[in-house]
């Protein structure tokens, strides 16, 4: 499930109340927009298929609710852990809640398998637009989009080719991730306080880190002198904590991308995202610098093998599975 907190500007004061109606007449219109928030996953003869609903079929469920805010973080827990029915659900659904007058919370529940971290901006964008719009009488008014998510999955299987032709780009990728990765260590060992459990638990945390501007500045002004980029910076950095804290000399990282290479895609709600398993040589006590150097000729070969699906990249290695870890969380 993709769920994340949005933080939204405070309503001015001499805003209006929210039009619950109107609310969920824009959210019906983003869904008719783009085209992944109407989609179902069903299943024939074992194998599972996608299909686009009509715009007028799709309205995203939206249950209305009345509380207060002490009960808030109850309702909220209880739309989070509701399980998504793919194959009869949209892949979207909205609870709002009204917690008086002038005041509303809304959850907004996206699943991972139609969105990801880059939907956010064009799906608020368009809800917001659409929201004005209802709330004035009309429908929205906005240029089509150039593309679906379906243009995107057919262009993208032309691009890979066939992975049995050894001319193709999805064999030569995949090749490229079988060379890269031959050997790779399949689990870090690190000293925690406690074992792994069998089967995940789904119990973990964020933590958050703020860097001081100063701390900011100077790692801006590592990455320009040795020609990475602050994501070069950042792999570096977390490669060698984990050196230190004994997961030895061989790291591989798994790093998620946009996978977004075309414009025409910026404003698309759809799931582009994949994974890259960034393997780290710290072997011989390189310094940072020598190490950053080592992670920016691993990170551009791999941007540059970046269209084959790691889903692809794990069949073609098919490394030992284990319950208790995904093989992008070694």
């Amino acid at each position: 499930m993709h769920l994340r907190r949005l933080q939204l500007p405070a309503r001015p004061a001499a805003a209006r109340p929210l039009d619950a109606d109107a609310w969920e007449a824009a959210l019906a219109d983003v869904t008719a927009r783009h085209e992944a928030l109407r989609t179902v996953f069903a299943e024939r003869d074992g194998r599972v298929f996608q299909r686009v609903l009509p715009a007028g079929e799709a309205r995203p469920a939206v249950e209305r609710l009345t509380a207060t805010e002490d009960e808030l973080p109850g309702l909220v827990d209880t739309a989070v852990n509701r399980p998504f029915d793919l194959a009869a659900e949209l892949p979207l659904r909205a609870t709002l809640v009204e917690l008086g007058p002038e005041d509303h919370a809304a959850v907004l529940l996206l699943h991972h398998i139609t969105t990801d971290e880059w939907s956010d901006r064009p799906f608020l964008r368009d809800l917001a637009a659409a929201y004005a719009a209802r709330t004035a009488g009309t429908a929205p008014e906005w240029q089509p989009l150039p593309v679906q998510y379906a243009d995107y999955a057919l262009w993208q299987r032309r691009l890979l080719g066939d992975p049995a032709d050894p001319d193709s780009r999805a064999a030569r990728q995949l090749e490229h991730w079988r060379t890269v990765l031959d050997g790779a260590p399949e689990e870090l060992e690190l000293p925690t306080d406690r074992p792994r459990p069998a089967r995940p638990a789904f119990t973990g945390a964020e933590l958050d880190v703020a860097f001081d501007p100063e701390v900011h500045e100077g790692l801006r002004r590592l990455a320009r002198t040795t020609g990475t980029s602050m994501f070069m910076v950042v792999h570096a950095a977390v490669a060698a904590l984990l050196h230190r804290l004994g997961a030895g000399t061989d790291i591989p990282l798994g790093a998620p991308i946009a996978g977004r290479g075309d414009e025409a895609l910026d404003d698309l709600v759809g799931f582009f995202v994949n994974t890259l398993v960034l393997r780290t040589d710290l072997s011989g006590d390189p310094s940072f610098t020598e190490l950053l150097a080592r992670v920016r000729e691993t990170d551009l070969a791999a941007f540059s093998h970046a269209d084959v699906p790691f889903e692809a990249v794990v069949e073609k290695l098919n490394p030992t599975r284990s319950l208790s870890r995904n093989p992008s969380s070694r």
